[in-house]
């Protein structure tokens, strides 16, 4: 695959490029150099993609679900020959690894065939009434247009998985993918157009976040909403999606809190939480960061974690000898600096790490903050970056009382051997995803959501159609 210039709107399978509009620069995380042009949407084209949208649900919705199966499954076909064109583009906007950005698309296809799969299992039910000679049935139906938003920390499995799941349902979908990365995006909704998908039913576009998503979510065409990002724009999302009554779907970040008990085997737990903390440059919502480990485990813990950060090289993501790769933009850098400098202040020792990495584009050395007090706003705001925090605990009770005291609930890690604490600890511990001894929690056949601050409602598993269908009863005599 040829990687492009200039990225475009797609709506109605019409490609509305850069010329006679405004337009947003499209930046290389290694190099901070302008790549490419993205368009910005103007009011007329959202009119358009509405407009899209409501055909595309008119028509889409009678096509079988075998048939909808059939195209999910051609896309994903797609995807996996072609991942490894994909992935350099991936990187070249977004800064991860290409081994990374390889992995990702591999597992976005797994997420599309799953989803595939998951269209003809979309069941109702005969219920007995008490009527003589009643029959009541229990059907599902697609709920309508629906509009999606994405972030670019993974800029195919959030884009690809909202798409997936919304055509599964035989709902049509406008999303917005992240300014940063409207490439990756933009080559799964082309795959899903050339698996032959109705061009009405997928519309992809940029702009100006605010203006985009006040005029989708409060339009009358849309029925759904679907938003991964941040907990103040999430609210601001829910306020407008409120004022329409309409079906909202919310992943919001969070803080995940790490506990390590005495019992833990700290060699396997430290490596599970390096893949955690430093993949993708810590730029993920389920990265393990607070860390919580026992007093008489704790300096053990962090000179191994701070050997693990140490070692790793920092480069391109395109350089194959590269262990991490680049924060994805500016804001998160100035983050990076701003949350260690409060740290240090406030008492925390430096194990690693914490300073930038060259003079080129947007590298911070993986970093390790040892004995950072509460009071510190890294342990009270998510870094979203390669900052690991550590603090000491005595009593499980103690422990469990940390990592619950923020107000995010996406996930939380524990390592133990102690099956009875595992078990407490599953209940305990307020997320809506929970790793014990690993941080491997999201695959395409479990639900992957929140609690608290960090939104609600599920994607994946056979719990993401749900909030794309409607429940009706019909009773008849």
């Amino acid at each position: 695959m040829t990687e492009p210039r200039d990225a475009y709107l797609l709506i109605a399978g019409e490609r509305l490029g850069v010329e006679g509009r405004e337009t947003l620069d499209i930046c290389n995380p290694a190099t901070a150099g302008v790549i490419g042009a993205l368009p910005i949407a103007t009011a007329s084209d959202l009119d358009a993609a509405l407009a899209a949208a409501k055909r595309g649900f008119a028509a889409w919705r009678q096509v079988t679900p075998f048939e909808r199966s059939k195209v999910i499954k051609g896309a994903a076909r797609l995807l996996r020959e072609r991942a490894a064109s994909i992935a350099p583009i991936m990187t070249r906007e977004q800064g991860k690894l290409v081994r990374e950005a390889e992995g990702e698309l591999l597992g976005t296809a797994e997420t599309l065939e799953w989803h595939a799969e998951e269209a003809r299992r979309v069941y109702g039910r005969v219920v007995a009434t008490p009527v003589p000679g009643g029959r009541g049935l229990v059907t599902r139906e697609p709920v309508g247009p629906v509009a999606a938003f994405s972030p670019w920390n993974f800029p195919a499995l959030m884009p690809g998985r909202k798409m997936a799941a919304a055509i599964a349902a035989g709902c049509s979908i406008i999303i917005k993918p992240a300014e940063e990365t409207p490439f990756t995006a933009l080559a799964i909704a082309e795959i899903f157009l050339e698996a032959g998908l109705p061009p009405d039913v997928l519309s992809v576009v940029f702009g100006k976040p605010a203006e985009i998503s006040t005029r989708l979510v409060t339009a009358e065409e849309i029925r759904k909403v679907s938003f991964t990002g941040s907990v103040t724009v999430g609210r601001q999302i829910a306020h407008l999606a409120a004022e329409g009554v309409k079906r909202l779907t919310m992943e919001l970040g969070g803080h995940a809190p790490t506990l390590v008990f005495e019992d833990a085997d700290l060699d396997a737990a430290l490596q599970f939480i390096g893949r955690s903390k430093f993949g993708n440059a810590g730029q993920t919502c389920v990265s393990a960061t607070r860390f919580y480990v026992h007093e008489s485990l704790h300096d053990r813990f962090v000179d191994g974690l701070a050997a693990l950060a140490s070692g790793l090289k920092i480069g391109a993501g395109d350089d194959p000898a590269s262990g991490m790769g680049p924060m994805a933009n500016s804001r998160r850098l100035e983050a990076m600096e701003r949350l260690t400098d409060d740290a240090l202040a406030h008492g925390a020792r430096l194990a690693a790490g914490g300073r930038r990495h060259g003079n080129e584009g947007w590298f911070w050395q993986p970093t390790v903050l040892a004995d950072v007090p509460e009071t510190a706003r890294i342990m009270n705001d998510e870094p979203f970056g390669p900052v690991a925090v550590t603090s000491r605990f005595a009593s499980e009770d103690e422990a469990i009382a940390a990592a619950n005291r923020l107000p995010f609930g996406l996930a939380a890690y524990a390592f133990t051997r102690d099956l009875a604490r595992a078990t407490r600890l599953q209940t305990r511990l307020e997320a809506g995803l929970v790793g014990i001894n690993t941080t491997m929690i999201a695959f395409p056949e479990t639900p992957f959501g929140g609690v608290k601050d960090s939104g609600y409602g599920s994607e994946g598993g056979a719990e993401a159609l749900d909030a794309y269908l409607t429940t009706k009863f019909v009773h008849q005599i």
